[in-house]
This record gives C-alpha cells, structure tokens and sequence, in this order.
C-alpha cells in the first residue's frame, strides 16, 4: 500500500492499510478523524499502548475526512483509514461498520483529550459479559481546563439528569466521548443520527435494547496548545446548537414518558369529573360541578386517552427487544379491542337519546342546560370520542408492531 501523503477528500469510501496490519483483532478502536494531524501520532501510539496494557490485540480504524496529512501519519503509525466524505459524526460510525473487524468495539476522540493509554477498564468490563461499557470523567478526573465551565456545571449535568428521569437509568456522564460495545451490540442499535445526536441515541437505544450496562472512569484532558475543539471551530453557537439536537433525540426516543402516564392521570381526574356528572349537577359544598365542569371532564378525558394511546404506541415504535409490543398486544387484542371501541361508541349514543327526545318535544329547544339529558348526553360524547379514538389507536398499534416486526428482521 502507498504511503503518499493524501490531502483530497474522497467522493466515496476509501480502505486504507498499514504494511504492518494486524490478524484476526478482538478489539476494533474505531475513531472519526477531521483535520487531526496535530495530536493524530500521539493518539495511535496511545492507543498501542493501552491495547499492550489491556492484554488485547485489536486494530486501530481511523474514518477520515481530513484536508490535512492526518490519514498519511495515522497509516505510518499502523491505524488503518477508511476515507469517506465529511458527513458528520453519526455517520462516521455507521461508514465504518462494515470494515469493523473486532468482536469489541471502542469509540472516542483522536484529540488526545481521552487518555486512550487506560483503555484496559473498557476491555476487562467487555470481557466480563457487558454490552455497552460507558465512560465517566465524573468518576474519573477531569484536568483543569479540559472543559468549558458551561459544559462541566451546566451542560452535562443537566442533560444527563433529563435523560436519567426520561429513561429511568442512571448515567453519570452521558456525552463522554470513550466508550465501548460489542460489535453485535453497534448494529443491533442500527443508528440513524449523522450527527452530533448519535451519542444520545446511542445511550438511548442501550436502554431500549436492555444491554448489560456500566461505567468506568476515564482521564479527560485539555486540548493541546494550537488546537481549537470542533466547537470552537464551527462557532460560539455551535455548543447550544449540540445541546439541541441531543434533547431533541432524548424527546422523541423518549416520548412515552410524556404521553402514557401524564395521560391516565388526566383520564382519571377527567373521569372522576364526567362520572358523578353524568346523571345531572353535583353539590360539593360551595363548589357546584354543573354541566360546564362535564364538558371540562370530557375534554380531560380525550386529551388524556389520546396521550394514553400515544404512549403505547410509542412504547412500540421503540421496542427493540419485542417484549413490550408482545406485552401491549395481548391487552389490546385487535377484535376484543374493536369490539369495545364499537361497544362505546353505541353506548354513547345511546345516552344522547333522551336529549334527543327532550329536544323533539320542546319544539327543537333546550329548555333546561344542567337537565339531566344534557348531562346524559355528555357522557355519550365522551364515550363517541373515546371509542373512536380507541379503534384508530388499536389500527395503529397493530400496524406499528407489524413495522417494527420487520425492522427487527431486517436488522437480525
């Protein structure tokens, strides 16, 4: 293989491999690359270092997109380079899938801030059966300077602290940049973020497949003199615009925890409202819950049966393992559950006989708004809408499980 320096950037993915290359590696150091020739020599060398101290032979796979020598001193120092356009982060990951070698997996930064030479913690809790070793500087140490103080009090702090109430984990630090999975694991996640995301998703999805989790402490250190970090470089927004894009992953991923238990709250306290109600006004003292809090119960309780069907769907929409989807099809069965949901919506209207009656005989008047038809009829409004409700959810969850069924076959 040649060695000549190479400065263009490829149009399409490029293997590159070192004279000296190594056999059958247990380990794969997958690294995306952009413009690092300042610290890339010093970065394989650590890497060589912390494979000889870990016990492991593994290979280094540098996914480069630089314009400068770094792929030419990252080949002279034994990493193999796969070239591919400047596509982002994310997407660096999934380029290198299928050139990834090892049965292990370790992902980090070629910037020298990760002291790759104390990559042992990583292999030893791989080898002890975990599927996704996560670092922590928290549990480590963090060098003076290394981290911005809005990244270090403010930033990650409370972006991990979102994703741990959402997903009910208990990450410490969840955008370190060292990490590591089986490789099994990567493509079971089957990413879809380009950029900056992919690192939330990444965590989110070892929640949703239900890996075999831990952390291990990491040394973080500062940038060396005359580099600038790929935030600096985009921009004083570039950090908030990253903050973003991860919530954002951590929202939809998540989107059950706003949908399933917030909507049977709010279908509770609407049927505790629409229930009492529905036979006609009811006095609590000095609070009288007339017909207007019947309408405020049927709109509680539509919202909340929405969020409720929602959440369920979404539950899964992101089942990866097909617990969940067995688990949710056996309480909503298609033919019981459309049987219900047409059994409402009879009911319902039903109850709006009597209005209909009493509006006939008063020459198409309502005579009496807190009347007990008008309340009757109320409570066969909600059970309409909530029939309906249930059988377009019912069609949709039974058509999410059919498509993450094959989602799941295809990623088998």
């Amino acid at each position: 293989m040649s060695t000549a320096t190479l400065t263009a950037v490829p149009v399409e993915t490029e293997l590159l491999v070192p004279e000296q290359d190594v056999a059958d590696p247990e380990l794969s150091i997958v690294i995306p690359a952009l413009n690092e020739s300042l610290t890339m020599a010093d970065f394989v060398r650590w890497c060589h270092e912390g494979m000889a101290a870990a016990g492991i032979v593994g290979e280094i796979l540098i996914v480069d997109s630089s314009t400068d020598g770094t792929a030419q001193i990252a080949l002279e120092g034994g990493a193999r380079v796969l070239r591919t356009p400047k596509r982002g982060l994310g997407r660096a990951y999934k380029d290198a899938i299928p050139y990834i070698r090892g049965r292990y997996v370790l992902m980090g930064d070629a910037d020298c801030t990760y002291d790759f030479r104390l990559l042992k913690p990583f292999v030893d809790e791989l080898r002890e059966g975990n599927e996704y070793v996560m670092g922590s500087r928290w549990k480590g140490s963090i060098e003076p300077g290394a981290m911005p103080p809005l990244h270090q009090y403010l930033g990650t702090p409370v972006t991990t602290f979102i994703l741990n109430r959402l997903y009910a984990s208990k990450f410490s630090d969840i955008h370190c940049g060292m990490r590591a999975l089986t490789r099994d694991a990567l493509v079971r996640m089957d990413l879809d973020s380009d950029s900056w995301e992919y690192a939330s998703e990444m965590v989110l999805k070892s929640v949703h497949l239900e890996l075999r989790t831990t952390e291990v402490p990491v040394r973080f250190l500062k940038d060396r003199e005359g580099r600038l970090s790929h935030h600096k470089r985009s921009g004083w927004f570039s950090p908030w615009s990253a903050a973003w894009i991860n919530l954002r992953a951590m929202f939809v991923y998540g989107s059950d925890f706003f949908l399933f238990k917030p909507g049977l709250l709010l279908t509770l306290l609407g049927l505790l409202i629409v229930v009492p109600t529905s036979f006609g006004n009811v006095d609590l003292g000095s609070v009288v819950l007339s017909l207007n809090y019947h309408f405020l119960g049927l709109a509680l309780v539509i919202v909340g049966l929405q969020f409720t069907l929602m959440g369920i769907v979404a539950r899964v929409l992101f089942d990866y393992t097909g617990r969940h989807s067995g688990r949710w099809l056996r309480v909503l069965p298609y033919t019981r559950t459309v049987l219900i949901a047409a059994g409402l919506v009879v009911l319902g209207l039903a109850l709006g006989v009597p209005l209909l009656v009493d509006y006939v005989r008063n020459d198409l008047r309502l005579v009496d708004a807190d009347a007990v038809p008008n309340h009757l009829a109320v409570t066969g409004l909600t059970c309409i809408v909530a029939g309906a409700q249930l059988f377009v959810s019912t069609l949709l969850l039974h058509g999410a499980v059919v498509a993450t069924g094959h989602r799941a076959r295809r990623s088998a």
